[in-house]
């Protein structure tokens, strides 16, 4: 149901811009986010935005260098990383709640992509 891509691997203080597609028009009404998974670590959240584009929310460590977006009730979102650094180095994951707005829990998302992996070298 959803498809994220654009990861490849960058050199610190590179960019990247992730895209994630939903196949289904329902998830033009609920709020989307992005999660990451490093080697050997939990997944984490990452950012989310609102139904309608309206709300954004990020994690402390990629704030003022990531950015979420999308048009109103679309269905893709992207996520621009900016500045990247090594510990950025993941498997990120788009979501999609059930909700119009969701938070950074992993159980507020029902659906789930497979991932795009995203490596930075120093």
């Amino acid at each position: 149901q959803l498809q994220a891509s654009g990861g490849g691997s960058v050199q610190a203080g590179g960019s990247l811009r992730l895209s994630c597609a939903a196949s289904r028009r329902t998830v033009s009404n609920n709020a989307m986010a992005w999660f990451r998974q490093a080697p050997g670590k939990e997944r984490e959240f990452v950012a989310t935005i609102s139904w309608d584009g309206g709300n954004a929310y990020y994690a402390d460590s990629v704030k003022s260098r990531f950015t979420i977006s999308r048009a109103k009730a679309d269905t893709t979102v992207y996520l621009q990383m900016n500045s990247l650094k090594p510990e950025d180095t993941a498997v990120y994951y788009c979501a999609a709640s059930r909700r119009s707005v969701s938070g950074s829990r992993e159980s507020d998302y029902t659906s789930w992509g497979r991932g795009t992996l995203v490596t930075v070298s120093s």
